[in-house]
């Protein structure tokens, strides 16, 4: 089937545009796509992970799968403090072992997505990433980077040395047995990497959620709702600057500073995301995560460290069961009841202000997706303004009357990364991933 798809690595995005070419529909590249990415992007995502899943069809109401992460009754352990240096970044303290893993729910959302949209068999989407798992991974310029600063992590246990010992490759035969599970018995196969959460993933349900939506152009805008806070933020700045007559670098800022207020600028955590569209006009998008990962390492799959990712779900007390809030928002931007624009991103709390950013340049300024993807953005933290590199020196001048301006040399993945697919107005198809991620898009004629 003629599509695209663009995913936060080039073999995930060929996982998905294989099953395309097979004839498969939207929803069945998303799933080959990201049962993948637990291979190729390990430290991201993974059966421990979770995420919310949307799925457009013409002429229906779009879905929207909560399968984020719960409280569980008890935790694992106890957590422990990890110190990340990310040069131009600094520094940053991350909370991880045994005692920050949540109850993950991306398997359950995978199947359910499954079994409402999808035409080919659950094993056969599961079979491109047991291949490639049983091949093992060499890392590419991005993930060789990623996989540097995240060391402290990676390797913090036996486990994750077997995977991320070699600088040069991810050795990913010891998933091949977890992905087989997942392949055999689907959702059960979580309880057996994690069998002290048996009673919390029993009780474990994906919810159906309704999208914020809002018009921004001419053109509807739907986000993830809560317990997401990113799909607001996505709101609130498009709202923002189509309301404006030509909005300038200040006004962006302006619209990211009031859509923020106190959100911060988070941590540089593990989140990747999955875009597709085929010839029907059917579009499915997955934000998926590990937080930053525990460095908890079970059935050569790192463990989630939800429960350490206190900048996103704060101090406070939960009760066991309750979802854990989260940045995650794959968006959907519809024109005349068709979607144009599917996109997602990478980046903690600044994920959402990268999606609006994107999505005002295809939708304000007619730039093509690669283009928009392209760009450079901004992020408000408080009254500083990030200012990624790319932008004039007039412009920066006229940013720092009015911001404490931090310049950043070229692109970095501290503005997240934006895997997004579009359908232009005549049914031209396109895609492109994130290059600060290392991100992919492949277009299926």
């Amino acid at each position: 089937m003629r599509g695209a798809i663009a995913a936060g690595h080039p073999l995930t995005a060929e996982a998905g545009a294989r099953v395309l070419r097979d004839g498969g529909n939207a929803v069945d590249a998303l799933l080959a796509a990201s049962f993948t990415a637990f291979v190729t992007e390990g430290p991201l995502t993974g059966p421990a992970g979770g995420g919310f899943l949307l799925v457009h069809e013409p002429g229906a109401v779009t879905t929207l799968l909560d399968c984020f992460f719960a409280v569980p009754e008890a935790r694992l352990g106890v957590m422990e403090e990890v110190v990340i240096d990310f040069a131009d970044a600094g520094t940053q303290v991350f909370h991880v072992g045994e005692g920050s893993v949540a109850v993950p729910g991306l398997i359950a959302g995978l199947a359910e997505a499954h079994r409402r949209f999808a035409t080919f068999d659950w094993a056969d989407l599961v079979a491109p990433a047991l291949e490639l798992a049983d091949e093992g991974v060499a890392c590419d310029e991005p993930r060789t980077f990623l996989h540097e600063i995240l060391s402290s992590i990676l390797l913090r246990d036996e486990g994750g040395r077997r995977v991320y010992g070699d600088p040069a490759r991810v050795v990913t035969g010891e998933l091949c047995a977890t992905l087989e599970r997942i392949r055999d018995v689907g959702a059960a196969a979580v309880t057996e990497l994690l069998p002290e959460y048996a009673g919390d993933l029993a009780a474990y349900e994906v919810v159906d959620r309704v999208p914020l939506e809002t018009t921004v152009l001419g053109h509807r805008v739907l986000a993830a709702p809560s317990p997401s806070r990113g799909g607001a933020i996505v709101v609130s700045i498009l709202e923002r600057l189509g309301a404006a007559e030509e909005p300038s670098a200040e006004d962006v800022a302006g619209a990211l500073g009031d859509a923020y207020r106190a959100s911060g600028s988070g941590k540089l955590t593990g989140t990747t995301h999955v875009s597709v569209i085929d010839g029907s006009g059917k579009a499915a998008a997955l934000s998926s995560t590990l937080g930053s990962g525990s460095g908890h390492f079970r059935g050569g799959a790192q463990m989630n460290n939800m429960l350490g990712e206190l900048d996103v779900i704060g101090h406070e007390p939960r009760a066991a069961g309750t979802r854990l809030p989260s940045m995650l928002t794959p968006t959907l931007v519809l024109r005349d009841g068709r979607a144009r624009l599917v996109l997602g991103s990478a980046g903690s709390v600044r994920l959402a202000g990268a999606i609006a950013q994107v999505a005002w340049q295809v939708v304000g300024r007619s730039s093509s997706v690669g283009g928009a993807i392209a760009a450079p953005r901004l992020h408000v933290d408080g009254r500083t303004l990030h200012v990624e590199g790319g932008r004039s020196e007039e412009t920066i001048a006229d940013l720092e009357e009015a911001w404490d301006v931090v310049r950043w040399a070229g692109r970095n993945l501290f503005f997240g990364g934006v895997q997004a697919v579009e359908r232009s107005s005549t049914g031209a198809l396109a895609a492109a991933g994130d290059p600060r991620r290392g991100g992919a898009g492949i277009v299926v004629a």
